[in-house]
């Protein structure tokens, strides 16, 4: 499930359009009137078009004869779709976003350490200690660099359960686990190999109870850092709005 891709005021008209039906500026059942969009991004109806049929996509939208283009019930909407995730912390709702995503994640990915620490094999191991050592190489680079590294340890530890229901679970957060580390990029300087490796050498072990305890402080310290980056940036935010009007 990749994010799209697109480029260019392409791009930035799907994501403008995007965040607005997030954020309840085009809520539910609205009708959207193309050519009032058309003059005021002062771009072609082509043009909107085509940023309507990605919002189509993400089941965000649909279009009906008679009924012209409107905003589809949220039921409908793909919200694990990364764009989707993306504009929705875009549009204000990272609060209640993240929370979800740390309920989810508490849910399912202790059990999946345990479950590991019971059932891996050795390649399973050398998988995972090898993702441990791309995170360590990924610290010190970029965002996405990072996210990448952390996104695959954790569906390597996923794998190792060799359950398939537990190794699909990914999807369910992947795209906020990602949307997750790039807030937490750069704003926090923890070392996240420790807590990573922790898990990692109980499972190598074949500890169930510590695999399991060792996932929920790693989670424990995800929660922490992003507390402390969501504070960084709100600070940061509103040292600019003071910054602007004074």
């Amino acid at each position: 499930m990749a994010a799209y891709v697109g480029r260019g005021v392409h791009g930035q008209t799907v994501r403008l359009l995007g965040t607005r039906v997030l954020a309840g500026e085009l809520r539910e059942g609205d009708t959207i009137d193309l050519g009032a969009l058309s003059t005021e991004l002062d771009l072609s109806l082509t043009a909107i078009r085509e940023a309507i049929k990605v919002l189509a996509a993400k089941g965000l939208v649909d279009s009906r004869q008679k009924k012209g283009t409107f905003v589809r019930p949220r039921a409908q909407w793909n919200l694990l779709d990364p764009d989707v995730v993306s504009w929705q912390v875009a549009a204000g709702a990272a609060d209640t976003f993240f929370r979800d995503l740390a309920e989810l994640r508490a849910a399912i990915e202790p059990a999946a350490a345990r479950l590991a620490a019971q059932r891996r094999t050795d390649e399973d191991v050398v998988v995972l200690r090898a993702a441990i050592d791309r995170i360590a190489a990924s610290v010190r680079g970029t965002a996405e660099e990072e996210t990448a590294a952390d996104l695959a340890w954790h569906r390597a530890m996923l794998a190792a359960t060799h359950n398939e229901m537990f190794t699909r679970t990914d999807v369910f957060f992947a795209a906020g686990l990602s949307e997750r580390d790039r807030l937490v990029h750069g704003a926090v300087h923890d070392d996240p190999v420790p807590s990573h490796s922790a898990v990692t050498e109980a499972v190598a072990a074949g500890d169930p109870g510590a695999a399991e305890a060792a996932m929920r402080a790693l989670l424990d310290k995800a929660e922490t850092d992003l507390r402390r980056a969501t504070a960084m940036n709100r600070r940061a935010h509103d040292d600019h709005e003071r910054g602007s009007t004074a």
